[in-house]
C-alpha cells in the first residue's frame, strides 16, 4: 500500500522530522493456534500484521482492514492484548516515525494467506514454539502479550 494521503500531506510540511502516529497490530491465530506472520519487504523481518490508523478510524476495524489488505485473510477481533510505544523508526527514505500501537488477538475466519500488497514478500503460519529467528522485536512483545493467559490488556506502567 502507498503511504496514506494524510501522512504524505504532513510530510510536505515537516519533511523527515519525527511524526507521532497511531498504529494497530494483530496477532492472528488459526484453529491450530498457529500465528500468521508477514515478511516485510523493507527489512525482510517477519512481523505480525500492522498498520497506521486512518484519521477517525476505529482501531479494531483498522486491524481487520490491514489483515485483509496485507494477507487476503478475513478475521475477527477477539480482544485487546496490549498498548505500547515503539522505538523511533527511520525508514530508508529518511522519514522518522514513532507509533502508539494498539494490539489485538485476532481469529482467522476465512481465506488462504498470501502477500496481497507490496509491503510484504511472504505470509505464513508459524507454530508459537517455532517462530522465525528474524522475528521483529516489537512482534515478539506483541505475541508474548497476546498469548499470555490473561483477559487484561498489557501496558507499561
Amino acid at each position: 500500500m502507498p503511504i496514506p494521503g494524510f501522512i504524505t500531506e504532513l510530510r510536505s510540511h515537516v519533511g523527515h522530522m519525527p511524526l507521532w502516529l497511531s498504529g494497530v497490530s494483530g496477532v492472528v491465530r488459526d484453529d491450530r493456534g498457529h500465528i500468521l506472520l508477514t515478511q516485510r519487504a523493507d527489512t525482510a523481518e517477519w512481523a505480525v500484521v500492522s498498520g497506521v490508523l486512518e484519521p477517525g478510524e476505529q482501531p479494531a476495524r483498522a486491524i481487520i482492514r490491514e489483515i485483509a489488505e496485507e494477507t487476503a485473510v478475513d478475521a475477527e477481533v477477539v480482544r485487546l492484548t496490549s498498548v505500547d510505544v515503539t522505538p523511533m523508526v527511520t525508514y530508508p527514505n529518511g522519514d522518522q516515525t514513532q507509533y502508539l500501537d494498539v494490539c489485538f488477538l485476532v481469529r482467522h475466519v476465512a481465506g488462504t494467506p498470501r502477500a496481497a500488497d507490496d509491503e510484504n514478500t511472504d505470509v505464513a503460519w508459524f507454530a508459537p514454539d517455532a517462530l522465525p529467528s528474524s522475528l521483529s522485536e516489537t512482534s515478539k512483545l506483541r505475541i508474548e502479550k497476546a498469548l499470555a493467559d490473561t483477559s487484561e490488556a498489557w501496558f507499561q506502567r
